[in-house]
């Protein structure tokens, strides 16, 4: 990992968790060319989906915030296991993709996702800006309030 990206995270009293199992019948990621895809990701904490319920309902929207940032987090990680726990590698995040688990009258996705890009670009800088969608969801797995997933250009 990059002296820079590691004094971001020790900053940020960030440490970076095992990377997850899948859960089913995928990959956590995929290398194809120069780009890492990474699976979905929940907002895990010790072992544990983190924030549960639906946005507009058992969820605010600073819970959803601290959701999506553990998201990333967890992106973060996997990432890391991907590139052999270089960071550094990372050009740049190409797209988030967010999914809230919202009620129907809820239309603030775009704040909740909010944690995990501000997150990210705190962590990676520039390389952590990105393209990126914020959709409201019927449910998630394991009931969790967030999922994101990524694509990111690797050297």
């Amino acid at each position: 990992m990059s002296d820079a990206i590691q004094s971001r995270l020790k900053e940020l009293g960030i440490t970076l968790p095992q990377a997850a199992a899948p859960a089913a019948n995928y990959v956590p990621y995929v290398i194809s060319g120069n780009l890492l895809y990474l699976s979905g990701q929940l907002p895990m904490e010790n072992g544990k989906v983190a924030v549960t319920g639906h946005l507009g309902r058992d969820v605010d929207v600073a819970a959803g915030q601290r959701a999506a940032e553990l998201c990333a987090i967890n992106i973060l990680a996997q990432a890391s296991a991907a590139l052999g726990g270089d960071l550094g590698r990372i050009r740049r995040i190409v797209k988030l993709n967010g999914f809230v688990a919202s009620v129907p009258e809820f239309v603030e996705q775009h704040l909740v996702i909010n944690g995990a890009s501000n997150l990210l670009a705190s962590v990676l800088g520039d390389a952590g800006k990105h393209a990126r969608a914020a959709v409201g969801m019927a449910a998630l797995p394991l009931n969790a309030a967030v999922e994101i997933d990524a694509v990111m250009e690797i050297a």
